[in-house]
């Protein structure tokens, strides 16, 4: 494995992604139709309706849109305005996941509905429309091994030729899915989540961590399909989540050597907390250094250039770190630097 390996999970076509209403990328097309607005593949000012279902549905009442949910529901209708534009949209964000450098893109259509037959019928149609679209392979991405298992078969079905897929994830509450993988050939996420509870300790982390490695390997999956996700949790929580994963990372590290890929959702470290680019930044820096070689993110936001060159004497990056390493208790420091103006270009 390559010291510079780095692979990007791509993050974005997920049905839990939300805009606000009130925000910038909500607005009104030329018929005066609330909708998504975006740029599509040719640069061009393009428009995603909010069909009036959707306007009943609790989250949009609080003011926000599922834009993933609505890009979905869309290339699925039975009317061909939507369906263009659905699928215009998702076509739009695969081109764009991929041009900064993604290596899978995660596919999750778990909020489409409570229905596990809708859910179903939507994850095989994603697949189906990602593989006439993608350059790169989906990581199938559900809490629900039997949706895992529908979209691999469709995957399977169109001809894999994007290359090997993901599956996010296992875990030792469900480690089924280790069959699946097994059965597919997929790479695999296993999580350090506990058979019935999170992770509270570095420790907890590496001891479940080695207990999923164990039941991959007893399925014959090798070690450069397994990417091990310690669990990043937001330090607004509680200061340790940022070490305790840091030093998981450290302990998987020594244990499993380099074959394995360590991962994770990094950008969780920084929810509830302004200026989180310069957070987010600091962190994936400090994982890389201890030894993470993969990520679950936007690539867009977090560009991997820009976090290989963060300059840790920088009074941000000091700052940040020390929030994230626990030495800034309750962030009080970072947030009164933010209100001084101190993070005006984040």
């Amino acid at each position: 494995m390559c010291a510079e390996e780095f692979i990007v999970i791509g993050e974005n076509i997920h049905t839990t992604r939300v805009f606000m209403r009130s925000g910038k990328r909500i607005g009104y097309d030329e018929d005066g139709l609330e909708s998504v607005l975006y740029k599509n593949s040719d640069g061009i000012n393009s428009f995603l309706c909010i069909p009036e279902d959707f306007k009943s549905t609790k989250v949009y009442q609080e003011g926000r849109v599922k834009h993933f949910m609505v890009a979905v529901s869309s290339g699925m209708s039975e009317s061909s305005k939507y369906q263009s534009q659905g699928k215009d949209y998702i076509a739009s964000e695969i081109r764009r996941q991929e041009n900064v450098g993604s290596d899978f893109l995660d596919l999750n259509i778990d909020e489409i509905s409570p229905n596990i037959e809708i859910q179903k019928s939507s994850m095989k149609w994603l697949v189906s429309f990602y593989s006439t679209i993608a350059k790169k392979p989906p990581s199938i991405d559900s809490s629900s091994p039997d949706i895992i298992k529908v979209g691999l078969e469709e995957y399977a079905r169109t001809g894999s030729l994007q290359g090997t897929p993901m599956i996010n994830s296992a875990s030792l509450e469900r480690v089924e899915v280790l069959d699946i993988a097994e059965y597919y050939n997929a790479n695999v996420v296993v999580t350090s989540a506990g058979n019935a509870a999170m992770p509270s300790t570095a420790l907890e982390r590496i001891e479940n961590a080695a207990r999923m490695i164990e039941f991959c390997k007893e399925r014959r999956i090798a070690y450069q399909r397994i990417y091990v996700d310690p669990l990043v949790f937001p330090i607004s929580v509680d200061q340790s989540y940022g070490n305790d994963y840091l030093e998981a990372v450290n302990g998987i590290r020594k244990e499993f050597g380099e074959d394995i890929y360590i991962t994770g959702g990094l950008s969780n470290v920084s929810f509830g907390l302004p200026a989180r680019r310069i957070i987010n930044d600091t962190f994936i820096r400090l994982a890389i250094d201890a030894g993470v070689n993969s990520g679950i993110l936007n690539p867009i936001e977090s560009k991997l250039e820009r976090i290989r060159n963060v300059d840790e004497s920088r009074e941000d990056v000091k700052l940040a770190k020390a929030i994230l390493v626990g030495e800034d208790e309750f962030c009080v420091n970072f947030i009164q630097a933010f209100r001084d103006g101190k993070f005006h270009n984040y």
